[in-house]
């Protein structure tokens, strides 16, 4: 009887090499072959252990390769390189239910195979073993709504300290204790400030947590920080304590350096929300030929624990192009790999105006709306800016664009005066 092989990877390759044996080395190189044959390669051994090629679907043909460094077969002067999307699948036999050797199985030296000239990851499928194993979020939208309070039907809506680092627990403080009163219900910490010299994370909790609960007990709401943990294992499990015990509501990780078992510990510990923040995106995602899309991160990290996901936003400040940040937003929303559905955090260039173009895409507000300098340099003050925002979503649901609202608001004329230039 044929083994199941229900982990499934689907890529897209480039390769000047017939289709169907440069995915057949994909397949041995990640499961039981090598560029020989071995002697404990047995035909038991590969019926029960080798990755199985699931589909080929071709593609096209270009003149060039896509990346340098590539071969060509021997014999061949002048080579075709062939695009295809390409699924393989394995046993969990091979992988065991753990998400670092499930990366090392979907991807570990595929990239670097000489007979490709293209190859990145677009998703990955795994069974239901590995949510019966790993936790997953703890809190997710539903959760971290109710920590904030006062937040259903709407998206919740943020921004980051600024500037990124240089200012002292005190400084920060102050700028939270605007930005509160201005209305925001969630603030985080930029991926740069960790536990420096200038701002040592403890005092920087202390001050910080000292204005947000003067705020919630005059308002009986209590908005949200997300205080960057990222470090070493222990750090991290120590500095989650300190912000729990200071009655903070959120830690962040950077989930690219804090890594898959950074993570997993984290959250098997973790009696917080983790904001999960994917600073370094661009190593994965830049290049169309090499790297990994969102829907497969996103299962590795939703698995791992992240409770928020960060998606980037339509229009943004960055390359990544609106089809792509929409499919993210799609797979936090909608998994449909495996993995589990987590608030996607839209940021990256956002003011009001993306508000509609934002919902009419993905038709929810079960998400993060994360606008810096969209609030902090609105032309009427910080508040005006979250008022902005506000109205913005509100219209949204209603099938109406801020053109259509900045008769009836001056918040919205502001905006637009100065970022609709």
């Amino acid at each position: 009887m044929a083994t199941e092989r229900p982990i499934r990877a689907t890529y897209l390759i480039e390769t000047a090499y017939p289709l169907e044996q440069a995915v057949e080395i994909m397949a041995g190189e990640q499961s039981s072959g090598t560029f020989v044959k071995t002697p404990g390669e047995t035909d038991e051994l590969k019926e029960n252990h080798a990755a199985h090629i699931e589909a080929i679907q071709e593609l096209g043909e270009v003149a060039q390769p896509s990346l340098p460094g590539s071969r060509v077969p021997k014999g061949v002067s002048n080579p075709v390189y062939r695009q295809a999307q390409v699924t393989l699948s394995w046993p969990v036999e091979n992988v065991g239910v753990n998400l670092s050797n499930l990366m090392a199985t979907v991807a570990g030296n595929l990239f670097e195979l000489a007979p490709f000239s293209a190859l990145k990851l677009q998703d990955i499928v795994v069974p239901e073993l590995f949510k019966a194993s790993y936790l997953g979020p703890q809190f997710g939208t539903a959760g971290t709504r109710e920590l904030i309070g006062d937040v259903a039907n709407r998206p919740v809506i943020g921004t980051i300290i600024k500037p990124s680092v240089g200012l002292s627990p005190e400084q920060t403080a102050r700028q939270v204790e605007t930005l509160i009163e201005a209305g925001l219900d969630f603030i985080k910490d930029d991926e740069l400030m960790g536990d420096s010299p200038h701002s040592p994370f403890e005092k920087r909790v202390d001050a910080v947590m000292e204005v947000i609960h003067r705020y919630a007990d005059r308002h009986g709401k209590k908005p949200m920080f997300a205080f960057n943990l990222s470090g070493d294992i222990d750090d991290m499990l120590r500095r989650h304590d300190y912000v729990l015990q200071q009655g903070g509501t959120c830690v962040m990780a950077s989930l690219n350096w804090v890594g898959i078992s950074g993570m997993v510990k984290l959250r098997q510990h973790s009696q917080l929300p983790i904001h999960g923040h994917r600073n370094g995106w661009g190593l994965y995602s830049r290049s169309e030929a090499i790297g990994i899309e969102f829907p497969a991160y996103h299962t590795i990290f939703s698995l791992a624990g992240a409770d928020h996901l960060h998606t980037n936003g339509i229009r943004n400040k960055f390359c990544e192009s609106d089809e792509s940040v929409v499919r993210s937003i799609k797979a936090c929303l909608n998994p449909q790999g495996g993995g589990y559905s987590v608030t996607p955090v839209i940021s990256s260039g956002q003011w009001a105006e993306q508000a509609y173009d934002t919902y009419q895409e993905i038709q929810s507000v079960d998400l993060m709306y994360l606008c810096g300098g969209g609030i902090t340099g609105h032309p009427g003050g910080m508040a005006a800016g979250v008022r902005s925002i506000q109205l913005a979503w509100e219209g949204a649901m209603q099938g109406k664009t801020i053109y259509d609202l900045q008769d009836a608001h001056e918040e919205i004329r502001q905006a637009l005066a100065l970022y609709g230039k």
